[in-house]
């Protein structure tokens, strides 16, 4: 079983600290992509990750939302943080990870396996989580899957503005450029939606608000807080869990469940576990995307994986009629994240 301590490496990458040991000799996962590039392969691997489990969660989610018309979004998020925290907590106990930077096998002194004080730490982190998981999840119910993944590409902007007020972070003009790209290329692809919802545009707004205070927490809580991604995760589940169970009960959502006509279908608990352990995963890579690189890195490659989750959503959910000027916005959105990504890789 693979230890945390200093020789031995972790079962999974947590940190921005793992596997630093041969990065100045230019080898190991610390190592450049390529010569002249800004990016490491830890930090590639991070961001394909994220990418693959983000398309395949949305797929799963808008199946239950949509396909079977689950009435409940916010059990969804309660199953997901209920099996995230379960699962950490046999890992844990089995000592296959660390929620901090140390050994796993050394024996933790607090009830909850992280100090009380870095507990009320990560509060306004798991705070912003919990409006991020909310809004995120609202959104997929209310706009068809194209639009909604083009909506969500605007996040980079407000993404740019946290980070610039909470940790001054500035951005060069080529950056500045392909964000500009992917926002007007949004417009332009809702410019002639024929299946508009003004309340579903509003949700998918506050969604990438809530997004964007949540990546920039993230990594501003996340590297000094001494906790790994699933130490974080950790702090996630205890504190917003229990207030997200008391948000279903009070608005009848439990008992909506127990009536729902298909609860006990094959084919929706099938979806409902792979989007329970999609969530798990996709938080982790969040997590460990954004720390070993940015969030506005994480933000686009949100923008990135867009490209398959708009064409298998228009295959399996369709919702958006063919229409030249909403495939002019998505290749202009696209090229923008490509733009950015070649910046990234390139060090501009």
């Amino acid at each position: 079983m693979a230890k945390g301590g200093g020789e031995r490496g972790t079962l999974l990458p947590v940190s921005a600290d793992d596997g630093k040991g041969n990065g100045g000799r230019g080898g190991g996962d610390d190592a450049v992509l390529f010569k002249g590039s800004a990016m490491t392969r830890r930090g590639a691997a991070a961001a394909l990750s994220y990418m693959a489990c983000s398309v395949l969660l949305v797929m799963f989610n808008k199946a239950a939302l949509s396909s079977y018309n689950f009435p409940c979004a916010n059990v969804i998020t309660l199953l997901q943080m209920v099996c995230s925290t379960c699962l950490l907590y046999v890992l844990r106990q089995l000592k296959i990870i660390s929620f901090t930077n140390s050994d796993p096998s050394v024996p933790s002194d607090s009830l909850f396996f992280v100090p009380f004080r870095l507990l009320l730490r990560t509060t306004p982190l798991s705070f912003s989580y919990l409006l991020y998981m909310l809004a995120s999840m609202e959104s997929v119910r209310g706009v068809n899957v194209p639009m909604y993944t083009t909506l969500r590409r605007t996040t980079v902007v407000f993404t740019m503005t946290m980070e610039y007020f909470l940790a001054k972070q500035k951005h060069t003009p080529p950056i500045i450029g392909s964000v500009a790209l992917i926002v007007f290329g949004a417009f332009v692809a809702g410019a002639r939606d024929l299946s508009f919802d003004a309340r579903g545009y509003a949700i998918v707004f506050v969604a990438n608000i809530t997004t964007a205070v949540y990546l920039a927490t993230i990594n501003r809580i996340g590297k000094s807080s001494g906790l790994n991604s699933f130490g974080l995760m950790w702090c996630n589940g205890l504190v917003c869990g229990p207030s997200v169970l008391f948000l279903t009960y009070i608005q009848g959502d439990l008992k909506r469940t127990m009536e729902f006509p298909y609860l006990y279908s094959p084919g929706f608990m099938a979806v409902l576990l792979f989007s329970c352990i999609l969530a798990f995963l996709l938080n982790y890579t969040i997590f460990w995307n954004t720390i070993l690189n940015s969030a506005l890195t994480q933000s686009m490659c949100g923008n990135l994986k867009d490209f398959f989750t708009v064409g298998i959503g228009w295959v399996l959910f369709g919702g958006l009629p063919f229409d030249l000027l909403n495939v002019i916005g998505q290749g202009l959105g696209f090229l923008g994240s490509g733009l950015y990504a070649y910046c990234k890789i390139k060090g501009k």
